[in-house]
């Protein structure tokens, strides 16, 4: 895993917002879409990605059913309100599909991935990680490939769901760039799978009492959300989500997979494997006080909330702001993210973005920081597969202490 400077295409932001209708490259006046620099991989790198994955995916799954048998107190551990425990059980035992998700992991080639966190139910990253990383590599890395079959999975995986006739509405909030491209990416994959497709925001949703309804007053039977359903179950309209009124992506048990909670649930189920850190709910662990740790809210997003310890009483290395935290918190060993140093002397940190469609890999993305936390503000930089290196080529790889 290397990090190499590229040259950016001169007309990149009118090409991606023409051809590709990607609107949201830029944030607060900062491309968020960085094409000066790229990571490359080796197939074996990749190969270790993918299969890391698929683990991570199959120890998830296990997971979910052993908290819906263990009901009661399990629920109650990660703070999922009661009004949603009936919802999560019948949609686990009905079976129902999932589409996608995304693991964050921390990798640097040298050893094992691991996992940071799992967006299991509203991930967004997916239109760049699927097209526009694609759109660069055709255009300036012809005779290189990318981990990336998300496209073709996505457009399988709709067909899986039987819907049928059935129309699916896609929904996100009204206006917001990133939800709404998102959204619309996932209903055009939908709509090559032959599905009757529709748009409606959220807060356009109606209900007579016994349907949702779009705004002629058609009923609304299979409705794909990109709104968190720890959101949905404190709200009027969530409580009749709840009732299965009508078929949901994602579904109900998800809720279970989206609690920063189970980095802590999955340790104790699975402790010692090699693609997770040890994690601890309620307290840090005394080895996690010696030698540091990383504090993160059961339920947040974007980064926020997150507090890194050092350990040994030498305080917090960064901390985030945000509104987050009520439910509790998860502890998690600190997993150094490799450090890149670049040309202008600063030091850049890579996050691995890997997809999980259906219930199987389907490619990556990466973000990357000059802080020690992904948020919203950190970039997303393509990347390539590429068997052979010339290590002048790229930036230097530094060691960061525990915790950076």
């Amino acid at each position: 895993m290397q990090r190499l400077a590229t040259p950016p295409r001169p007309d990149w932001r009118s090409h991606v917002e023409r051809d590709l209708g990607f609107v949201f490259h830029t944030t607060d006046g900062a491309p968020y879409w960085d094409e000066t620099c790229c990571y490359v991989f080796t197939a074996g790198e990749v190969d270790v990605l993918e299969a890391a994955t698929g683990e991570l995916e199959q120890m998830c799954l296990e997971l979910v059913d052993r908290v819906v048998k263990a009901g009661d107190e399990a629920y109650d551990r990660l703070f999922i309100p009661r009004p949603a425990w009936e919802a999560i059980e019948h949609s686990w035992t009905a079976g129902e599909k999932t589409l996608y998700g995304r693991f964050d992991l921390r990798f640097d080639g040298n050893g094992p991935p691991q996992l940071l966190e799992y967006n299991a139910d509203t991930p967004t990253a997916l239109f760049e990680a699927a097209v526009v990383q694609w759109d660069w590599l055709e255009a300036l890395r012809p005779g290189s490939d990318q981990f990336n079959s998300l496209h073709e999975k996505l457009i399988q995986a709709w067909k899986q769901f039987g819907f049928g006739s059935t129309r699916v509405y896609f929904s996100a909030v009204k206006d917001d760039a990133e939800d709404g491209g998102t959204v619309e990416y996932l209903r055009d994959t939908a709509v090559q799978a032959g599905l009757d497709t529709a748009r409606i925001a959220v807060e356009d949703i109606g209900w007579d009492g016994g349907r949702f309804l779009d705004l002629d007053n058609a009923p609304i039977e299979a409705l794909f959300k990109l709104y968190p359903w720890e959101w949905i179950v404190g709200e009027e309209f969530g409580q009749h989500l709840l009732s299965g009124a009508a078929r949901v992506i994602e579904p109900a048990w998800k809720m279970v997979l989206s609690n920063k909670g189970i980095l802590a649930v999955l340790w104790e189920l699975f402790e010692g494997h090699p693609n997770l850190l040890p994690a601890a709910l309620g307290a840090p662990t005394d080895e996690m006080v010696t030698w540091g740790y990383v504090q993160k809210p059961l339920l947040s997003r974007e980064g926020a909330n997150v507090t890194i310890v050092r350990g040994l009483g030498r305080g917090h290395t960064a901390r985030t702001g945000g509104e987050y935290g009520a439910e509790g918190y998860v502890y998690q060993a600190p997993g150094a993210i490799p450090a890149f140093e670049v040309g202008d002397g600063t030091v850049r940190r890579p996050v691995i973005g890997s997809w999980i469609v259906g219930h199987a890999a389907g490619g990556m993305g990466v973000r990357e920081t000059a802080g020690h936390v992904t948020d919203n503000r950190s970039q997303f930089v393509p990347h390539l597969i590429d068997s052979w290196y010339d290590p002048a080529q790229y930036d230097v790889l530094r060691s960061d202490p525990p915790g950076g």
